[in-house]
């Protein structure tokens, strides 16, 4: 702890965590991170001279002066300082993980809990073992909850990141096949999954679950909890959709906590997003805000980057979730888009990525599922999608895409934007507005 200690003591002088040496604001120290084609410990003399008031290295031969603060290794040394100032701080931590949902459940949470209190929240989808410690290295004394999504692709991530994150409760959105290169199977990503509630279990944490998912009650046996769930009377919090045009209209009760139904018009699309809504709800109520204020922080919600995104323009509607996609989120997405109340409707989509064997069963399936779902037009961008045989359209990749619809642009249509983020699909949003 010494080394972690002398470098606590100048972050305490010196609270902003940079990563970037272009972006070196006053009193920030710069962490030179070593990626796989570059070495931060290069670029830590310019951070110094762009504004840094130190660099932690872990190079001695770029060490000039005693600016330079030479560690064994520096992605570790800002893991255990980022754990030692969460140690410090009095701030109730709210841990998020699962395969689909969890950035929104988070947003959804930090944006109803806002309400009430100071809510440090995880900026973006910043969840694996960098993102963490720099999101943890910002909480400071007033923050009363911070709301932090872990990620993980392969076992035993989410349970280093809880030693760091240290949380006092803890929620898992879902359970489904993604990052199997990773995890292998299903039954992998529930063992990885639940290492969030080994550790409140061990930590007399608790833990808020969907009492409809049987893996998730199953793995929480031994550990308090709070219950929410759709059309379930039996849980502390229900709820059911009411319309979606194509927008969700949600209702909502809870007999523990004496509260009537509720009725509220979100910003979300996607009757997948029910148990996302739920889960935030729970969350108010058990943290003591007035179901008007929940109400309140779920109208105002309005979703980014590409997910669960409705977007009208002169000449289509686009529904926009093309920040992640697996098996589960893209069957979720196709049928929710099939029910939708539209005369004509534009499916595209792009490769689920990190599906390691699974992938070509996997991309074929989704194409049987269109097949039966029955849409006016299809597009299918990417590698793995090309690989299947079918009577759509495709792409290998989304600039051939936008090529093409150029010269042959959608009109009058609803259209699905659906896929892994690295597939880039939200290049193409542009040209079908």
């Amino acid at each position: 702890m010494g080394e972690i200690q002398q470098l606590y003591e100048v972050f305490k002088q010196y609270p902003k965590i940079t990563i970037d040496s272009r972006c070196c604001p006053p009193n920030s120290i710069f962490f030179a991170l070593r990626g796989e084609n570059v070495d931060g410990n290069d670029y830590a003399e310019k951070a110094l001279n762009n504004g840094a008031e130190y660099a932690v290295v872990d190079r001695v031969d770029v060490a000039q002066n005693d600016r330079y603060i030479v560690v064994d290794d520096v992605l570790t040394a800002m893991q255990r300082l980022a754990a030692h100032h969460r140690s410090q701080m009095k701030t109730k931590i709210i841990a998020i993980t699962g395969t689909n949902g969890k950035t929104t459940t988070k947003e959804l949470v930090a944006t109803v809990l806002a309400k009430k209190y100071n809510v440090l929240y995880t900026d973006k989808n910043h969840n694996n073992h960098i993102g963490v410690p720099l999101t943890l290295l910002r909480l400071t004394e007033d923050d009363e909850f911070g709301v932090i999504e872990i990620g993980a692709n392969h076992k035993g991530e989410i349970a280093e990141l809880c030693k760091m994150v240290q949380p006092d409760y803890g929620l898992i959105t879902n359970f489904g096949r993604a990052h199997l290169e990773g995890f292998g199977s299903l039954e992998g990503v529930i063992e990885a999954k639940t290492e969030l509630f080994e550790y409140l279990k061990e930590n007399r944490g608790r833990v808020f679950i969907n009492i409809n998912n049987n893996n998730i009650v199953e793995h929480s046996k031994g550990i308090g909890n709070i219950s929410y769930a759709i059309n379930n009377d039996k849980a502390d919090v229900s709820g059911y959709i009411t319309e979606q045009n194509p927008c969700v209209t949600f209702s909502w009760s809870s007999p523990r906590f004496f509260v009537v139904t509720q009725k509220v018009q979100t910003n979300l699309v996607g009757t997948y997003n029910a148990d996302n809504l739920l889960a935030a709800i729970v969350m108010g109520l058990f943290f003591e805000i007035e179901p008007e204020s929940i109400n309140e922080a779920i109208k105002e919600y309005i979703p980014e980057n590409h997910r669960s995104q409705y977007l009208k323009t002169d000449n289509n509607d686009l529904v926009i979730d093309a920040y992640n996609a697996n098996p589960s989120s893209m069957e979720a997405a196709l049928r929710n888009f099939a029910n939708l109340k539209y005369p004509h409707k534009t499916v595209i989509l792009g490769d689920m990525l990190e599906m390691g064997a699974f992938s070509d069963d996997d991309h074929r399936e989704t194409v049987d599922l269109i097949s039966a779902l029955k849409f006016d037009k299809v597009f299918l961008i990417g590698d793995n999608f090309s690989k299947i045989e079918s009577s759509y359209v495709t792409f290998r990749n989304v600039e051939e895409f936008i090529t093409y619809i150029k010269d042959n642009p959608l009109i009058n249509t609803a259209i699905l934007l659906k896929g892994s983020n690295g597939i880039g699909l939200e290049q193409a949003i542009e040209y079908l507005k």
